[in-house]
């Protein structure tokens, strides 16, 4: 039943007007044409802010809410897992977001550089072992990425149950010339946390709320 589920929602996606779904190999010759060009899709020249392996798109949904003056863009390869982003925001009336479908390391192919405004990765799959160090969605071949995209003075948040990517981030940075706006271990312990990490809670971040796990939170600029 769940492998008919997802094929039903493959399908689905091919009609939803909120779901792009590109070819790698379209991608790869350069032919994507929104890159330089999202002020066509949106029909308007607000901020673009990515959310990187968004998932079901509850952060990329309930920012669009928040936030109708920018344009979201969730990003991920989970074809089902789009298809609920999709939904809800036509069920929201969200015309400030779309879903795409694609694998992270061709953003290059998607963005122009400094296209983008903001970056957020949320809950991403740590990948503690070494040898999975190339699949993290922050690490420095990616960092050097969201570097060319993002333009200057763009923050990108990290959302994360991981102590481990929460400290390894760090000490990332520690390389970098960037600006740490606000990091901490435990934002709902910390009455300074802004209430863009704390006031949108995905589903899995409210399990591990109620199991007591911490959740940290980093938000940087590049200098």
């Amino acid at each position: 039943m769940g492998s008919k589920n997802k094929l039903n929602k493959f399908k689905e996606n091919e009609d939803l007007h909120n779901v792009i779904q590109p070819s790698r190999e379209s991608l790869l010759k350069n032919e994507f044409k929104y890159k330089g060009n999202w002020f066509s899709f949106f029909k308007n020249n607000n901020p673009i802010v990515l959310e990187l392996g968004c998932g079901k798109g509850e952060y990329s949904i309930n920012l669009a809410k928040k936030f109708p003056d920018k344009n979201f863009i969730g990003m991920d390869i989970k074809g089902a897992r789009l298809w609920h982003g999709a939904k809800n925001a036509i069920k929201y009336n969200l015309s400030n977001v779309v879903f795409l479908r694609v694998q992270i390391d061709l953003i290059e192919n998607i963005f122009l550089k400094k296209e983008v405004d903001e970056i957020w990765i949320v809950f991403p799959d740590p990948q503690i072992k070494f040898n999975r160090t190339k699949h993290r969605l922050i690490n420095q071949f990616y960092l050097n990425i969201y570097k060319n995209l993002i333009k200057d003075f763009g923050l990108i948040h990290l959302k994360t149950d991981s102590e481990f990517l929460h400290g390894y981030t760090l000490g990332l940075l520690q390389k970098e010339k960037v600006k740490i706006h606000f990091s901490h271990h435990d934002i709902y312990s910390n009455q300074y946390s802004p209430p863009e990490a704390t006031e949108i809670k995905t589903h899995y971040e409210k399990i591990f709320l109620s199991e007591n796990k911490p959740i940290s939170y980093i938000k940087f600029e590049f200098e």
